[in-house]
């Protein structure tokens, strides 16, 4: 192999612990001097391998809390002198200083410190790591003579190689942990300054983007929180969680990400069942986001990114049967999302019905039991909501969209009544929970819900008039009467027939955005059928 070096001394400090050991062992199994800082050389002592500690090599104790331990030229000189320049070997000669060929660091948890939302400025200034990004950055210039290894993922893989070549490494791995090095420490720069900035107020943080010459956001996704955010270039971390068995389909590659700081079903907790997959993520994603539309008890079925039926309810066993009953045909093979803790009685009728993912906050410990009796359902718990994200990002060929999240909401107060009858109090509570449905179902997308659950669903349609007679279909196919429901459209009616169809089935409330030049046709449509019809001038379109 081209470029190939032997791996002669190591300096290891760590912050992830994880395989160190293990590590560890192998490198000395394979001749490497280890050179080690704090509590990883306390942990490699305990287990019985040998190491030099940084201050025997710069003469200096670790001080100031550890803040000043490996910023030295006997350190810094040993990872950046060229080993083929003879000024360089001269340096080092004169000045005592011993080429390090292999820099094993990862860095403070700044992120993980940053999560909990109880930290203080003075802990995540602490958890900001100086020495470790300025030993993987001078390691990294230095690819050529240098090993830089950052994750303990990578441990296998660079044991199995120096097995393989008597201790050494090549040329291209060198430059590809150097790739990956620099990779964490801009992601680890960026989440510090983005953290930085969220501290500061307002009036400062305008007058920090004004002193960006570049008009690139010193911000990650979840600090966007409205449109003047789009006025400059986004800067975004992704750091992988794991891999997933395939995309979509089993012929495409699929991985899973954490945006920022994540949170949300980046950082889940699995109790049951076999892995996610890549589809399993996006349906759940829909159903844990409508659920939490829902102050009261709400309970979300979700296929295929669309809800086949959504309940509330005092308990969760009826918000459940409720969603169930607008389409239990699609709800087989569907995901359930729940907003308030899962107990024992609606896990026993949950297993009753195929069903690939339950989702929910928390769960008594008799429904984890009742869940264990079906061998691959997936139970998933959220521990944290993620961050408000502020920008949805969507790809396209060549670059992506960003758009501020749809937060929009509307009350009572707010509600425009356009026709002659007023809606009850009974028809404004369906209206709700027809209109809450909605934003969350494809386009073109009609929602026929009475105040406690929806009881027919349209979604996806290329006209209108089509999703108003599948969500009919729904709630004729289970005997539901639409007469009590309150029928919500995703957008604006551009012709009356949409309200004479809705007049057919027995409708009597319509909500919808309005804004169509033909709204006083639906108006007068609805005037004529004794329709109440609202006007929220808000559009939820959903593509």
């Amino acid at each position: 192999m081209n470029g190939i070096r032997k791996i002669e001394r190591a300096l290891i400090s760590v912050s992830d612990k994880t395989g160190i050991v293990e590590f560890a062992k192998d490198l000395r199994g394979l001749g490497v001097k280890i050179i080690s800082t704090g509590g990883t050389a306390r942990d490699l002592r305990s287990a019985g391998i040998e190491v030099t500690d940084v201050s025997e090599i710069t003469g200096f104790p670790e001080m100031m809390d550890g803040r000043v331990k490996t910023l030295h030229p006997k350190i810094h000189g040993a990872f950046l002198a060229l080993r083929d320049k003879d000024s360089h070997v001269a340096s080092m000669k004169e000045h005592g200083i011993d080429a390090i060929d292999l820099v094993v660091v990862n860095l403070y948890p700044f992120e993980e410190t940053i999560a909990n939302e109880d930290v203080t400025l003075e802990d995540a200034i602490e958890n900001i790591d100086i020495g470790g990004p300025a030993m993987i950055r001078s390691a990294s210039k230095n690819w050529r003579d240098v090993a830089v290894v950052t994750d303990p993922a990578l441990y296998t893989e660079i044991i199995s190689e120096m097995k393989e070549n008597a201790g050494a490494v090549s040329s291209s791995t060198r430059q590809r942990l150097a790739v990956l090095a620099y990779t964490r420490t801009a992601s680890y720069d960026l989440a510090i300054s983005s953290y930085l900035a969220s501290q500061l107020p307002d009036e400062d943080l305008s007058r920090l983007e004004e002193l960006n010459p570049l008009r690139n956001h010193f911000f990650t996704l979840e600090d966007v929180d409205d449109e003047n955010d789009l006025s400059g270039d986004l800067s975004i971390e992704l750091a992988k969680v794991t891999d997933l068995r395939y995309g979509e389909n089993p012929h495409q590659l699929a991985a899973l990400y954490r945006l920022g700081a994540g949170g949300g079903l980046t950082d889940a907790e699995q109790l049951l069942g076999k892995e996610m997959s890549y589809n399993n993520y996006l349906d759940s994603d829909a159903a844990w986001s409508l659920v939490n539309d829902f102050s009261e008890r709400a309970v979300a079925i979700i296929k295929h990114t669309n809800p086949s039926g959504v309940g509330v309810g005092d308990t969760n066993l009826d918000a459940y049967r409720r969603a169930l009953s607008t389409d239990p045909i699609s709800a087989f093979g569907g995901i359930v999302a729940f907003n308030k803790r899962v107990d024992q009685s609606v896990a026993e009728s949950v297993i009753e019905v195929f069903t690939e993912v339950i989702i929910a906050p928390e769960y008594d410990e008799a429904a984890i039991e009742v869940f264990a009796s079906k061998r691959n359902l997936r139970v998933i718990r959220i521990n944290r909501p993620s961050d408000a994200q502020g920008l949805v990002l969507r790809q396209i060929d060549g670059g992506f969209l960003a758009q501020t999240e749809d937060h929009d909401t509307v009350t009572n107060d707010t509600l425009n009544i356009v026709t002659k009858r007023k809606p009850t109090e009974s028809e404004l509570r369906a209206m709700m929970m027809a209109w809450k449905v909605c934003k969350h179902v494809k386009s073109n997308a009609i929602v026929l819900a009475d105040e406690f659950q929806t009881i027919g669903v349209g979604a996806g349609q290329m006209n209108r008039v089509d999703s108003v007679r599948i969500a009919a279909t729904r709630a004729e196919r289970f005997s539901l009467d639409p007469s009590r429901a309150a029928l919500a459209s995703d957008a604006f009616f551009p012709f009356r027939d949409n309200v004479d169809e809705a007049a057919a089935l027995g409708v009597k409330a319509i909500i919808q955005p309005g804004g169509s030049l033909r709204d006083e046709e639906s108006i007068a449509a609805a005037d004529e059928h004794g329709i109440a019809m609202a006007f929220t001038g808000t559009r939820h379109f959903r593509h």
